[in-house]
C-alpha cells in the first residue's frame, strides 16, 4: 500500500534529544533551545549569580544575555542556539 500523501502538508522536523540536567526531552530539529526548552514546560533557565533571581527568556533575539546556559560546558544564549541531537544542557548558574 502507498503513503498518503496530502499536498500542502506540512511536514514536521526530525526529533532530537537533549539531555537537561540529566533529564531527557524531545525537540524538533532547527528550533532553538530556549523555545524547545518552553515547549517541553521549562521556564527557569538559570539563575542570577549576583541576586540568585530565576532567570529565563526574555527578548528571544541574542540582545539581553537573560537566556544564557552551559552547552556542553561554555556558556551560550539558548534563543539563539539551535538543537542538536545528543546536546547537553545544565540550567544552574551561569
Amino acid at each position: 500500500m502507498s503513503e498518503l500523501r496530502i499536498r500542502g502538508a506540512v511536514e514536521r522536523p526530525t526529533i532530537v534529544t537533549l539531555r537537561v540536567d540529566g533529564t531527557e526531552v524531545t525537540a524538533h530539529a532547527g528550533e532553538s533551545v530556549a523555545a524547545a526548552l518552553l515547549a517541553a514546560g521549562i521556564k527557569r533557565l538559570g539563575r542570577s549569580a549576583r541576586a540568585d533571581a530565576p532567570r529565563g527568556a526574555f527578548c528571544f533575539m541574542g540582545a539581553c544575555q537573560e537566556c544564557v546556559v552551559r552547552i556542553g560546558g561554555a556558556p551560550a544564549q539558548a534563543c539563539i542556539t539551535p538543537v542538536r541531537d545528543g546536546m547537553v544542557i545544565d540550567l544552574g548558574r551561569t
